[in-house]
């Protein structure tokens, strides 16, 4: 008769003190870009006072987090995307408006330099 084999299992890597047993991962955290919101207000708020054109990505940041803290993670996700896409629009809106004001004011700065 032939030894029959035990079937054990080692961990290759010791989970170390505090750590949660393995097993499946949890899903992946939406981000809340609330921070990225304020800024895009900021800069809204210095052209001119036109903060309320950052104000809506705001909002959605806001909402995703407290969709976050409160377990929905679904709400979260949906609200986290809409607060990226209104980010990018705001943060490519600056931009522009930033390169137009500069070029506007260079043109009235030559304009004086050659009168």
């Amino acid at each position: 008769m032939e030894p029959r084999q035990a079937d054990v299992s080692i961990p290759l890597q010791s989970s170390g003190w505090g750590e949660a047993a393995p097993g499946p991962r949890s899903e992946q955290q939406p981000r809340d870009y609330v921070l990225w919101s304020v800024f895009n207000v900021l800069l809204w708020c210095t052209l001119a006072g036109l903060g309320c054109c950052g104000f809506p990505a705001l909002v959605y940041s806001v909402k995703a987090r407290d969709c976050k803290l409160s377990g929905d993670l679904e709400g979260a996700r949906r609200h986290s995307h809409r607060a990226r896409v209104a980010n990018i629009v705001c943060s490519v809106a600056v931009a522009v408006v930033w390169v137009i004001f500069i070029v506007i004011a260079a043109v009235v700065m030559s304009r004086f330099r050659d009168t």
